[in-house]
């Protein structure tokens, strides 16, 4: 008989069974930004468009998000470059030799996917991608498939409340929002002067509130104890060997030495220390010049960071140069699906849909329960379109509007997006592609974990935003 310590206890048999579940019934990725087309397309339809002008609007919207869907593919590059420099790569050995255990070696992993995705979620979701093959290759009998699963908690839980936090930083960031968007963030008094000037929301009054650093805390405390009580030990276990995954790391027999004249650059350090040196230079100045910090934190200079980072790190053009090809692969997902979410987005502006949307926002909610049915909303629509920026594109115009009519705080309420827009990524498997290759699964194989994760923080973090929403006042 199995030892009682190994009896898998409540939540691990719901995971155990969610992850059967999800191997034998869930499609591919891309088969859910089809199907919400396709839904957006019947919505729109039932506005009283017709065919022509639903085609044309589709069409025009597919190549909307070109410049975000490069900024989105940069931060996975930059991320993926970072985390697979030698140092780096050296720090994550170290640390996949501290657990003894299975549950330590996954608890690591998530606290270490959620903590990194903090600060960037490219990064984080390649750091704990990286390190989840480490932990594999040095813990005894860890289940791979949960292993997995943790690196992509941070995805669904902290990033967008973190320094990379799209829809913060397209609020904080001139020029990333339309200006119609811009015109109902900043609101107006009754006198008809913007309360918001501008309708920029700096960092200070989004993910930099005292209450989104609670929030960010108490997810990670929570979290943290439930991978520990639903990870597999024993006979319930799968290693990567089980599953049939080679966890050798390819050797790299490219000689870092010219072969040729022409390749004498290629290897010159003192190249890669220039752009350093004016990257570092660039960022400083930014953060000099502004205001405060969290005002000069954006997309831009987020990935100029990573880029600087990688340059800085991998030390010569030809390094750096292999690091970004062997980083380009993770984001085909992005560019063959982005352009069906800008779609989306498009169709619903066009139809009115977000009005209508907008309405019913004010009909049904108060300044109470107005959060809480922000963030259940949000991952709602994430998983139909699963892009914290585009589709807060999508959101931005009723959420905002609707916020002023109920005098909720806007910058929480851009806050309380993020959190129900992270929700969304435990059970939408796009962002999961830039590492299930690394990984060597498919999303069918981690996601009973995370759906059961997303069954227990649900609740958790509609309790937290209708709590912390109630310190705040409208409008900032």
């Amino acid at each position: 008989m199995t030892p009682e310590s190994l009896r898998p206890n409540t939540l691990n048999r719901l995971a155990l069974r969610m992850t059967a579940l999800a191997e034998r019934w869930l499609p591919d990725a891309f088969v859910f930004a089809l199907v919400g087309t396709v839904l957006v397309v019947l919505a729109a339809f039932s506005t009283g468009a017709g065919p022509q002008a639903v085609v044309k609007s589709w069409g025009d919207g597919v190549w909307s998000l070109v410049p975000f869907t490069l900024q989105m593919a940069m931060i996975v590059i930059g991320g993926t470059v970072v985390a697979t420099a030698a140092p780096v790569q050296r720090f994550i050995e170290g640390l996949a030799r501290l657990p003894k255990s299975p549950r330590q070696a996954t608890v690591l992993c998530a606290v270490a996917s959620m903590v990194s995705s903090w600060f960037n979620w490219g990064f984080g979701l390649i750091f704990a991608a990286v390190l989840a093959r480490a932990l594999a290759r040095q813990v005894k009998n860890v289940d791979y498939r949960t292993l997995a699963a943790t690196t992509l908690l941070g995805l669904g839980t902290v990033w967008a409340q973190g320094l990379s936090g799209s829809a913060a930083l397209q609020m904080a960031t001139p020029g990333l929002l339309p200006p119609a968007i811009r015109t109902i963030a900043a609101g107006k008094d009754a006198t008809g002067a913007e309360l918001i000037k501008g309708g920029l929301i700096g960092l200070e009054h989004t993910i930099f509130l005292w209450q989104s650093f609670a929030s960010v805390a108490i997810e990670i405390v929570v979290v943290a104890l439930l991978i520990a009580a639903i990870t597999p030990v024993g006979a319930h276990a799968r290693t990567a060997a089980d599953l049939g995954v080679d966890l050798h790391e390819p050797v790299d027999d490219t000689r870092d030495e010219p072969q040729h004249p022409g390749e004498w650059l290629e290897h010159r350090w003192w190249l890669s220390a220039i752009v350093v040196v004016l990257g570092a230079g660039y960022i400083f100045v930014a953060l000099w010049n502004a205001e405060h910090i969290a005002a000069a934190i954006t997309l831009n200079l987020v990935n100029l960071a990573l880029l600087t980072l990688g340059f800085a790190l991998h030390r010569t053009p030809a390094r750096l140069a292999r690091a970004f090809a062997r980083a380009t692969p993770s984001v085909w997902g992005l560019l063959l699906q982005f352009p069906l979410y800008g779609g989306i987005a498009a169709l619903i502006v066009d139809t009115k849909l977000n009005e209508r949307i907008a309405d019913l926002f004010t009909r049904v909610a108060t300044q109470t329960t107005f959060p809480p049915l922000v963030a259940a909303y949000s991952a709602l629509l994430g998983i139909f379109v699963p892009s914290g920026g585009s589709k807060w594109v999508i959101e931005a115009p009723y959420v905002l509007a609707a916020a002023h009519r109920l005098h909720v705080h806007v910058g929480w309420t851009v806050a309380v997006y993020d959190l129900g827009e992270a929700l969304a990524n435990l059970v939408q498997p796009f962002w999961m592609l830039p590492v299930l290759g690394m990984l060597g699964l498919k999303a069918r194989d981690v996601m009973g974990v995370t759906w059961t994760v997303f069954l227990v923080m649900t609740p958790v973090v509609l309790a937290l935003v209708t709590l912390f929403g109630s310190t705040l006042s409208w409008p900032l």
